[in-house]
């Protein structure tokens, strides 16, 4: 099938009655978990995973990823308004966004949001409709050699690459790794960690795991939390007040065409994500700017060029993980555990096997974005009241509909006392600075590493060198390397102050 014919074949998927409307449903709540701070798209994704189950697997990822690239679009509204970023990629929108608020442009600056990440989301779905089918038909060459190596590349670039500690994103991967052996050995039929428990012979469920360390954790974090109010009265926000001047059209159009740029190519890459791909793309702004002092001040190329690259390294995070399936970051690792479930395996054989389900996703990322378009200029109004829902009411329905789901799937009440345990560890997870995100990258990927790393030796009759005499995989590994150079630095040069202080106290 040639292109015409496969973007004719996802427009006829996407453009079903049903597939219409869990792709507004799943924008919609996007924008919404977006706007409340803290919420974010892993843990809205995270409890909608089991609904999906009486879905079409089809209909589920379309509205799993509206979710994904709508929650992009409302975390820009309360980081202008309120000074408080919805998600961390939104967090570049307050250096700018909030100062135009308090100048009166918050109108302007919420348009030009909605703007720019049309922008930048419409370049990089053509990116991924051009490079995903080239990058998996290079991919059915590989074997599981270099399956096994990129999938290592993806872990250590998702621990070292995402922000924070190298060291603490290493530790939540294997820690991770670790969750994905409970359970029944694939190959042997041996039961591994389970303790004698007979629920966890099927070993932790994703979608259990998932809601305990981004949900629960979530509403813990959140007790006693306080209320935020406005600085920016909503009356203000007419229509007119949001359209920008002409020379605010021009000083649009690089800087957009900038950070779509960047952020499409971020977004591929194993571990970076929206956050990475915003504010690089403001630095550079800042740099190639002739007045950078304008910077933090109201400036609006700081909020056009951020928010075209965090959108559009959300749509581009689909290239690896629809083309290979590897997941680029934790949210994309969820959207590939929910097709596993359905019994679909992302890969090279993806695209030629369900095209049908890829290109109808492709085609709803434009449909969906236009939507997201449509929504969030006339309903700017509205999403701003639902900042002042209290957090006492919030939070413990979240909890009772997490509960329900989880009993529901299996309807098991063992899947519960998983949710907290994970909760728990969430929640302590975050008091000593650990991400969680690498934490469910490893449980995800860790099995099927697991599966590729036996094959591959069994092939090769158990030697090693076969990891390092395909060149393909030898690129891979090097790359690894140098993403473990940083950690493995830091730890030579603590052991050796260590070492110091040891031999002047012993003086």
């Amino acid at each position: 099938m040639d292109f015409f014919s496969n973007l004719a074949l996802g427009l006829q998927t996407a453009i079903s009655v049903e597939a219409l409307l869990f792709c507004f449903i799943g924008v919609t709540i996007g924008t919404f978990v977006g706007v409340l701070p803290g919420v974010g798209s892993l843990t809205a994704i995270s409890l909608a995973l089991p609904l999906t189950f009486y879905m079409d697997p089809t209909v589920a990822l379309i509205m799993l990823a509206g979710i994904f690239y709508g929650s992009q679009y409302g975390g820009s509204t309360a980081a202008i308004l309120l000074n408080l970023p919805g998600s961390a990629s939104s967090a570049v929108s307050c250096l700018d966004g909030n100062p135009m608020a308090k100048q009166g442009k918050g109108g302007v600056a919420l348009f030009v949001t909605a703007i720019a990440s049309f922008v930048g989301s419409t370049f990089a779905i053509i990116l991924v409709m051009s490079l995903a089918p080239a990058i998996a038909s290079m991919a059915l060459q590989f074997s599981s050699v270099e399956y096994f190596s990129v999938m290592l590349l993806a872990l250590v670039g998702a621990s070292t690459l995402a922000g924070g500690s190298a060291l603490k994103g290493i530790a939540a991967v294997i820690l991770g790794l670790v969750f994905g052996l409970v359970g029944i050995d694939i190959n042997s039929g041996v039961e591994r960690f389970t303790f004698g428990v007979m629920s966890l012979s099927e070993g932790f469920t994703l979608v259990a795991m998932a809601i305990g360390l981004f949900g629960v954790s979530e509403i813990i974090s959140n007790v006693g939390r306080t209320q935020v109010v406005s600085a920016v009265k909503t009356r203000d926000l007419s229509f007119r007040s949001m359209l920008p001047s002409k020379s605010e059209w021009r000083s649009m159009v690089k800087p957009a065409a900038r950070g779509s740029v960047i952020g499409s190519i971020v977004g591929a890459l194993p571990g970076s994500g929206p956050s990475i791909a915003a504010f690089l793309s403001y630095g550079v702004e800042k740099r190639v700017a002739k007045n950078p002092e304008r910077f933090g001040n109201g400036a609006i190329e700081g909020i056009t060029a951020p928010e075209a690259a965090n959108n559009a390294s959300v749509q581009s995070a689909f290239i690896p993980t629809l083309s290979l399936g590897v997941p680029g970051d934790a949210v994309t690792a969820v959207l590939l555990g929910a097709m596993m479930i359905h019994g679909i395996v992302p890969g090279p054989l993806f695209l030629t096997e369900q095209p049908a389900m890829f290109w109808g996703l492709i085609v709803s990322f434009w449909i969906g974005n236009f939507f997201l378009l449509v929504l969030n200029i006339p309903l700017i109004k509205l999403w701003v009241k639902m900042l002042s829902i209290p957090y006492g009411v919030l939070y413990p329905s979240i909890l009772t509909f997490i509960c329900i789901g989880v009993y529901s799937v299996n309807n098991n009440i063992f899947d519960v006392f998983v949710v907290l345990f994970f909760g728990v560890i969430g929640y302590f997870m975050r008091i000593f600075g650990f991400p969680a995100a690498p934490v469910l990258l490893g449980f995800i990927l860790g099995p099927m590493m697991e599966e590729h790393f036996r094959r591959a030796l069994l092939i090769s009759r158990g030697e090693f060198s076969v990891f390092i005499e395909r060149p393909v995989s030898l690129v891979f590994l090097i790359l690894t390397v140098l993403l473990l150079a940083a950690p493995a630095r830091s730890i030579l040069s603590y052991l050796f102050s260590r070492r110091r202080i040891v031999r002047r106290s012993a003086r």
